[in-house]
């Protein structure tokens, strides 16, 4: 069977929830290898990692910091199975509304395959949506790229900390984090752009609030659950609520 594609976002700035620091960065993931994505509380979200097979391909993404985007590649290792975390009464992700005989939420795991040799940001791939023509420092991915991109979940649909991705931006997506050629001093990863003179324009609309911003993560649509993202737990327009991520794991 063909592999599916997601998106899956999470954390990588420190925040202490119940005594616990609930971040995960790529730094983190590529130590640990292999975790549980346990703490989704979004109906949406969970029907979609129940959706995952063994072998589906994932898009690793940092959410809620000061330069959210694509920092890795990642495999589904395991199918979904209940998400103990949510009947421990001691864990930020604790439910009282499910119990371990009828388990209302489900977790996958993941294993982490590659760090994104150029970090694929946010402000890039909403930039790239809104062209009618790829940017110059990134005509490679030509009009198709840009097409791709502009159907992506995170560009039109950006709070939902689990979503799909289709081959064709999937393949885009491993483009640029291949070639690179942005202006990206924040993830000292890409190459610098000749292009620094837009770049600083829009660093000043962003500090008027006109740019493309951070990625405010909604997650979790119970409300009685507790939010392990580094900033606090917020609601959206569409009732969706911040991701937490990842207050469980350990270092092994």
């Amino acid at each position: 069977m063909t592999a599916k594609h997601w998106l899956m976002k999470a954390e990588p700035d420190s925040r202490v929830v119940k005594g616990k620091d609930v971040k995960f960065s790529v730094d983190d993931f590529q130590t640990i290898k292999t975790t549980p994505w346990e703490g989704v509380r979004n109906a949406e979200a969970r029907n979609l990692m129940k959706e995952m097979q063994t072998g589906d391909q994932v898009l690793f993404y940092h959410s809620n910091c000061k330069n959210p985007g694509i920092a890795a590649f990642a495999e589904v290792e395991k199918e979904a199975y209940p998400d103990y975390t949510a009947w421990d009464e001691t864990h930020p992700y604790y439910d009282p509304k499910t119990d371990k005989e009828k388990p209302k939420w489900f977790m996958v795991d993941v294993t982490f395959k590659a760090r994104a040799a150029n970090f694929v940001p946010l402000a890039l791939l909403r930039r790239i949506a809104a062209a009618s023509e790829p940017p110059h420092e990134v005509a490679y991915i030509g009009e198709e790229g840009v097409n791709a991109i502009k159907e992506m979940a995170l560009v039109n649909r950006g709070r939902l900390s689990v979503q799909r991705v289709e081959l064709n931006a999937w393949g885009i997506i491993q483009m640029l984090a291949e070639k690179g050629g942005w202006d990206n001093p924040s993830s000292g990863t890409s190459k610098p752009s000749a292009n620094s003179k837009s770049l600083k324009a829009k660093k000043a609309a962003k500090k008027s609030g006109t740019a493309d911003g951070d990625d405010v993560l909604p997650e979790k649509a119970d409300k009685s659950t507790s939010s392990s993202t580094r900033k606090r737990k917020t609601r959206s327009d569409d009732g969706e609520e911040m991701v937490p991520r990842r207050s469980s794991r350990t270092k092994k």
